[in-house]
């Protein structure tokens, strides 16, 4: 397969970024997220649409959700340029997942399965650099120099209350995309806990598998 259109699915801290990096090179695909098309479309006319502001960039200014007709058309305006693609954070709900069978026709679907606890041990692990924006992990990816060590951060949105909120909404929100895919029968799954080496090997194949 060329160039395959990939969409991964995954909880957060279940390593879709760390992946879909993968795949945009082993693959020579582009790595669509939601966020990377809203900041590339941000001044996208969208009167058109009846909806409180004329671009997306009101919307990110003022800090409020971009509605889901926004965030559908520009998606689909990144698809839509791309000759393959993986496709991360988007659909976040099963009606954008209908819009999505609209724009395109899929190659693959992955879901990186990996359990609450390890989810939670990820995502609290994780430690900032504020000087240099560098994100590191406690116990997977510790910095070597002291002085690094000495100076990280946890981000807000890492503490353990925070985390269970964010897995919270994700199981409410997007699983049941996860269980769209699953009933349709093209739902693939991987084991998101072993070593990210190891998860990668069983992507790509199932990824070559599906050419």
């Amino acid at each position: 397969m060329a160039q395959p259109r990939v969409l991964i699915l995954g909880a957060p801290g279940a390593g879709k970024g760390t992946q879909s990096s993968k795949i945009a090179s082993e693959f020579d695909v582009e790595h669509v997220t939601t966020g990377d098309a809203l900041r590339a479309n941000k001044e996208m006319d969208i009167s058109e649409m009846d909806t409180e502001y004329d671009t997306p960039r009101e919307y990110m200014d003022q800090g409020e959700l971009v509605p889901d007709e926004v965030v559908n058309a520009i998606v689909d305006e990144a698809l839509s340029q791309a000759d393959g693609f993986v496709l991360d954070g988007y659909p976040r709900n099963p009606e954008q997942a209908e819009e999505l069978e609209e724009m395109t026709d899929l190659d693959v679907v992955l879901s990186l399965d990996v359990g609450e606890e390890e989810l939670v041990h990820r995502l609290t692990g994780r430690r900032l650099d504020p000087e240099t924006g560098e994100i590191y992990h406690v116990e997977y990816n510790p910095p070597e120099d002291p002085e690094v060590k000495e100076r990280l951060e946890q981000r807000e949105d890492d503490t353990e209350e925070t985390v269970k909120e964010r897995l919270r909404v994700y199981r409410e929100n997007t699983k049941p995309v996860i269980d769209h895919y699953d009933e349709q029968g093209v739902l693939e799954r991987v084991d998101g806990e072993q070593a990210p080496d190891e998860v990668w090997e069983d992507v790509k194949a199932t990824i070559e598998d599906a050419a």
